[in-house]
């Protein structure tokens, strides 16, 4: 049975999000440790408002989860189901 149309527009519109390599990098960099901003954009020596950017899409696509740390912001992956879907993307690509 195949899932109803705003389903099948709501898994397409995530899987976009993973079509951005600079995504996949800062998700695999949060798959270790909570990271502020300044952290990420030193690890992948890009800018703080590229990084700013793209944890933007990040959060608005439920992927990555932001809390306050006094006056820093800490990103982390939402939950285990994002890690699960990276090491399958890997697994895939690997075989």
């Amino acid at each position: 049975m195949q899932p109803d149309e705003e389903v099948l527009y709501d898994l397409a519109e995530l899987f976009k999000v993973f079509g951005d390599s600079t995504r996949i990098k800062i998700l695999f960099a949060l798959e270790s440790a909570e990271l502020c901003v300044g952290d990420i954009a030193e690890l992948l020596m890009m800018t703080q408002s590229a990084i700013s950017h793209q944890l933007r899409i990040l959060k608005g696509s439920h992927l990555v989860r932001s809390r306050r740390e006094g006056k820093a912001m800490l990103y982390s992956l939402a939950d285990a189901h994002v890690r699960t879907m990276l090491d399958q993307g890997l697994e895939h690509i690997e075989e």
